[in-house]
């Protein structure tokens, strides 16, 4: 008889337990029911890159001296280095300077330790392609001017928290009826 009542206690006891864990994913679930989406809509709207972003490198041909610096100091021995040595004048030529952005990781120390200040980073993160192998840049696509968000007319510009009202920082306990910054999609598309 005892048995079957510490089974049923026992029994009793993981319900109460289950019921508290339910109870509390409940909670956040509801809580985050109240919260406001995040969400930037995103080929209209783009969310501007702090200041220290390390987007894709770019590289100025005329400056480099061919020192493999930066392919000593890259983690994973990235950047392509192709030189000739010209005897006439007794300095290496380059002749081909390639990155593979698929297997970058973006770290910056080829930017840093760049004695003659060749490569940069800038703010540009769309990267994406179809093939992998479209993601090894050369020296002549490494060279290409960076696009900025801000300059884009085509894009509202974003901070971050840009879709709260002045003065708002927290998601929470958003004024009833209040609008997110810029146009919902279907009215972009209706405008056209």
């Amino acid at each position: 008889m005892f048995k079957f009542l510490k089974q049923v206690t026992d029994y009793a006891k993981g319900s109460v337990e289950a019921a508290k864990y339910i109870g509390q994913g409940f909670a956040v679930t509801f809580d985050h029911m109240k919260r406001r989406p995040v969400t930037v809509q995103y080929p209209y709207e783009k969310l501007i890159p702090s200041e220290r972003f390390r987007g894709r490198i770019h590289f100025e041909f005329d400056k480099c001296i061919a020192c493999e610096v930066c392919v000593r100091v890259c983690p994973i021995n990235l950047p392509v280095v192709d030189w000739t040595f010209n005897k006439s004048v007794k300095k290496k030529e380059l002749k081909h300077y390639s990155i593979d952005f698929g297997v970058c990781i973006f770290c910056g120390n080829c930017v840093e330790y760049c004695p003659t200040n060749c490569l940069s980073m800038t703010e540009e993160y769309e990267l994406a392609a179809y093939d992998r192998h479209e993601l090894n840049y050369d020296n002549v696509a490494l060279g290409r001017l960076p696009t900025k968000v801000t300059e884009d007319p085509m894009v509202t510009p974003l901070k971050q928290l840009g879709y709260l009202p002045k003065g708002v920082i927290e998601p929470h306990d958003l004024p009833k009826g209040s609008q997110r910054a810029g146009k919902n999609p279907q009215d972009i598309v209706n405008n056209k």
